[in-house]
């Protein structure tokens, strides 16, 4: 392996992306470096002034076949793959000339399927074949050839240049390291554009970096954030109008607290700490929402993080920097309101409009991933199968489902009691059903009368109820499913509480 500087004296060019290439075409040309090109490449150079020979002209073969077959020639391939120390003869008796700097990019595959109207053969057509086969060939012997996918490396490679008309190889190893990704990411997408199963035999992930983190959960542990390929959408997409750099815990917290805010179509707030929801609201202005979900829990909503489903308004902003929180989401922002969060400096603000949902969502394990699909599910009235005498009244069946929709956010086991679409008790992550009772009890307090309890998974015992006796509790909702289901009924009759069964269970781990 060759580790020394080399000096770069033919170049070939062949971009889809045409950003910021005439310029580095213009530069390389006045540092007497030659430059070979192809089709479209060729010829915005030519129109530029820029002097470029086509591939054609070295192979002494045509594009053909609409341009599917350019590049793909024993005198390219050899040009790039040639050792420069060992196969020098070879290449003189072949005529071949070395090609020291390789600058592709692929045909915009992704781009082409995002759009509405783009057909299963438009996606072929944009699958680019002799474009990865150069990239692959130059990052291969990254000891004699430099290559460069992306155009944010046009400045990092002229400034080498400059002067000797070398690259080390420290820059060839690192531009290689990144083409290898690159089309490595491609053919990710290929595939999963291709594969029907969402579970297929075989699984490629492809994720770019979004940034480093300072740290991760803890101040000892490094991280990064990532995002997916060819996602533009969820917390790493938002815009961030102030405060600092995203932590990894505030990016956590802010995509539970917006997840559980898209459950809701009328106004909602989320607020959420450690991955849990502390206080969720609906009512009939965002307004009114903040303040009940603020007073469900105010003491755990200190250093929570806000997520809201309209137009955070100057009045509401001016409410929500009366207490301290890590980050606010919103859908848009009125121009006073976020005058009114400049005046808080610390606070994260996000603007993020999506009604994406993911389909998927993954839990590395050692050795492994499970994946699954994401609990998308709507409930509806019914869907509900009330087993009690007791039935649920009109406004509290409102309650009862709002109830349900909160509780697929918190952390099993988990109890919830809600009361006119508030949060007003969250007992969250217990190994015991009962305790996880006893806590949204505590919580609730003073307002435990008149509301309604929601369970992620069936209770097991009847001892559950019976902590609810004398309570004021009116109606229970949980999947059911459990062997001892009618002496979980019957103490609802006794205790006079309505109770409906949803057939489904909403476990969150």
């Amino acid at each position: 392996m060759n580790n020394h500087p080399i000096s770069i004296k033919r170049a070939l060019l062949s971009v889809s992306n045409k950003e910021g290439i005439v310029d580095f075409a213009r530069a390389l040309s006045q540092l007497h470096i030659e430059i070979v090109s192809t089709g479209g490449t060729s010829k915005l150079l030519r129109e530029a002034d820029i002097p470029v020979r086509d591939v054609a002209d070295i192979t002494e073969f045509p594009e053909i076949m609409d341009g599917r077959v350019k590049t793909l020639h024993p005198k390219i391939h050899g040009s790039i793959l040639g050792l420069r120390d060992t196969h020098y003869e070879v290449a003189k008796t072949h005529g071949m000339h070395w090609i020291d700097l390789v600058v592709v990019n692929l045909y915009p595959f992704v781009e082409t399927i995002k759009k509405a109207d783009a057909t299963f053969d438009d996606a072929l057509e944009n699958i680019d074949i002799g474009g990865p086969t150069m990239i692959r060939s130059a990052a291969k012997n990254m000891g004699w050839v430099g290559v460069v996918v992306d155009p944010l490396d046009y400045q990092l490679v002229l400034t080498e240049l400059c002067g000797k008309n070398q690259l080390s190889f420290n820059t060839r190893k690192m531009l290689a390291t990144k083409a290898f990704a690159y089309t490595g990411q491609y053919d990710v997408m290929i595939h999963h554009y291709l594969e029907a199963d969402s579970f297929p035999e075989t699984l490629h992930l492809s994720f770019t970096k979004k940034t480093n983190l300072r740290y991760g959960e803890n101040p000892h542990q490094a991280a990064a954030a990532y995002q997916m390929s060819g996602q533009m959408t969820g917390i790493l997409a938002a815009k961030q109008y102030q405060g600092k750099e995203l932590s990894y815990n505030n990016i956590a917290d802010s995509d539970a607290a917006f997840s559980c805010a898209q459950e809701f179509d009328q106004p909602v707030c989320a607020i959420i700490k450690h991955a849990n929801p502390c206080g969720v609201a609906v009512a009939d202005t965002l307004l009114r929402a903040f303040k009940k979900a603020f007073s469900a829990d105010s003491l755990s909503a200190f250093g929570g993080v806000i997520a809201l489903n309209q137009l955070c308004t100057k009045e509401l902003a001016t409410m929500i920097t009366q207490t301290f929180f890590e980050v606010v989401i919103a859908p848009s922002y009125a121009t006073a309101a976020l005058a009114i969060f400049a005046e808080k400096p610390n606070v994260r603000v996000l603007e993020l409009n999506s009604t994406t949902k993911m389909l998927h969502e993954m839990k590395f394990i050692t050795g492994g991933v499970l994946i699954q699909e994401k609990d998308n599910k709507i409930m509806t009235e019914h869907d509900l199968t009330c087993v009690t005498n007791r039935k649920p009244s009109t406004d509290d069946m409102q309650t009862v489902l709002f109830a349900w929709k909160v509780i697929k956010h918190v952390k099993s086991n988990a109890i919830l009691l809600a009361k006119n679409n508030v949060t007003v008790g969250i007992g969250a992550g217990q190994v015991s059903r009962v305790d996880a009772v006893d806590i949204a009890i505590k919580k609730a307090g003073n307002n435990l009368s008149g509301s309604i309890l929601a369970s992620d998974a069936f209770f097991p015992f009847r001892d559950s109820i019976d902590r609810l006796a004398d309570t004021g509790v009116r109606a229970i909702i949980q999947p059911g499913g459990s062997l001892r289901d009618r002496e979980v009924i019957a103490a609802c009759n006794e205790h006079d509480i309505a109770m409906v069964f949803t057939g489904t269970r909403c476990f969150r781990h």
